[in-house]
């Protein structure tokens, strides 16, 4: 802010202003220094001091562009409302024809919720106008009213001509909430987004909509072009959360293959749709981007998953190869030891390396089951049969018997001798 605005500031205090309003025999104001008074305080927000000076202004000069500002002034303060209303009633019965006063004499009424007032207004304003604006004004009293037909058709007209998304977005409001045109509401939104550069108050009208009439689909397509335009992560998850609540893991990996959105959660669905070709192709893309040894480790479970001979004596080397450079890397994440762990006990590659490999993993999990069931198969592979049935009964007892190999580990384990 400049020197000079800040001492015009200074001088336009409140305590300054009260003081020339009421001492004029001390210190005469002109009419230009009352402009720029209520300039300054519409501009700083203080409407309801710009109201008075407007006020000081039209009772000094009787011209018209101080009584609407100082209608405006009020409709901004939300005070004087009955005063400017009765003060723009005076002049709209020496002055019938100025359109100006219905233009604020709406507001004023519906402000104090006098809708009847406000509705006769419209009608007045509608009778000398067919302004987009003044249509738009006017159905402001019959929406108060609860004539939303009557409202909704004069919006319609002003989108027609004037095609603006605010316009829109109240007419959808009213076509969803109050008038039972909700489909109809979605067909406009969808029409106005195709053919316009829409902000994003659009997407979450027509999310909303869809929403309500349960229409996935609909919202898919939504979060797509949102994605489109934005690239959001927020938004991916979105579009994939929709895609698992329609059970389709096809339409979600054709989507992230087409859009190479996220490679990571392409893998992901790959692996759970046990399409292991293409994973394994991923992940090497995936370990070249970020050299994270994870992605190696990650490798050797698929060419074990991928294989259809789980014994093949070449696979299963290759499989201990790749764990094997994974944790020289620096991978120590014992999901993955006790897999190359399970693998090294399972196939008999080295048992006792295995059990060595698996009580990494329990050190970090010490109850993880699945870690235990692995130990407890190498106690087995070593006919240690206490110390593999003590650790087995105990995952039995947590996870019960539902899943396959720990039923196969359970009834061998109980045989052995």
């Amino acid at each position: 802010m400049s020197w000079n605005r800040i001492v015009i500031a200074l001088l336009l205090s409140t305590s300054f202003l009260t003081s020339v309003l009421h001492a004029k025999k001390v210190l005469s104001v002109t009419e230009d220094e009352l402009i720029v008074r209520a300039l300054l305080y519409e501009e700083y927000q203080s409407y309801e001091n710009s109201y008075h000076v407007y006020k000081k202004l039209f009772d000094e000069t009787e011209q018209k562009v101080y009584l609407f500002k100082e209608a405006s002034a009020s409709l901004m303060a939300r005070k004087y409302i009955n005063q400017s209303i009765g003060r723009l009633k005076v002049w709209n019965e020496k002055h019938p024809d100025e359109i100006e006063v219905k233009r604020l004499l709406i507001p004023l009424y519906l402000t104090k919720r006098d809708t009847k007032n406000a509705k006769i207004e419209a009608e007045f304003l509608l009778e000398q106008s067919q302004d987009p604006i003044d249509l738009d004004l006017a159905s402001n009293s019959f929406l108060y009213a609860g004539e939303f037909d009557r409202a909704l058709a004069l919006l319609s007209k002003v989108y027609e001509t004037v095609p603006r998304e605010s316009v829109l977005l109240r007419m959808v409001e009213i076509m969803d909430e109050f008038t039972g045109e909700r489909k109809k509401a979605i067909q406009l939104l969808e029409t106005h987004r195709r053919m316009n550069i829409v902000s994003n108050d659009v997407y979450v009208r027509l999310l909303l909509l869809y929403q309500k009439e349960k229409d996935v689909d609909g919202i898919l397509e939504t979060y797509k072009v949102m994605y489109e335009n934005t690239q959001s992560d927020e938004v991916l998850g979105k579009i994939i959360d929709a895609y698992v609540y329609k059970r389709d893991i096809d339409g979600a990996i054709g989507f992230l293959e087409k859009t190479n959105a996220n490679k990571e959660l392409l893998y992901q669905l790959y692996k759970s749709k046990k399409d292991f070709k293409k994973a394994i192709s991923l992940v090497d893309t995936l370990y070249n981007e970020d050299k994270n040894a994870k992605w190696i480790a990650e490798k050797a479970v698929l060419i074990f998953e991928n294989s259809n001979n789980k014994n093949d004596k070449k696979m299963i080397d290759d499989v201990i190869s790749h764990f094997e450079k994974a944790i020289a890397l620096g991978n120590d994440d014992s999901i993955y030891l006790n897999y190359y762990g399970y693998t090294l006990i399972d196939k008999e590659v080295n048992v006792k390396k295995g059990m060595q490999v698996i009580q990494d993993a329990l050190a970090q999990q010490p109850d993880n089951t699945y870690y235990l069931d692995s130990l407890a198969w190498g106690y087995y592979k070593k006919g240690e049969c206490t110390k593999a049935y003590k650790l087995m009964k105990r995952v039995v007892d947590e996870e019960g018997l539902e899943e396959q190999e720990i039923i196969d580990h359970w009834h061998a384990i109980k045989q052995c001798k």
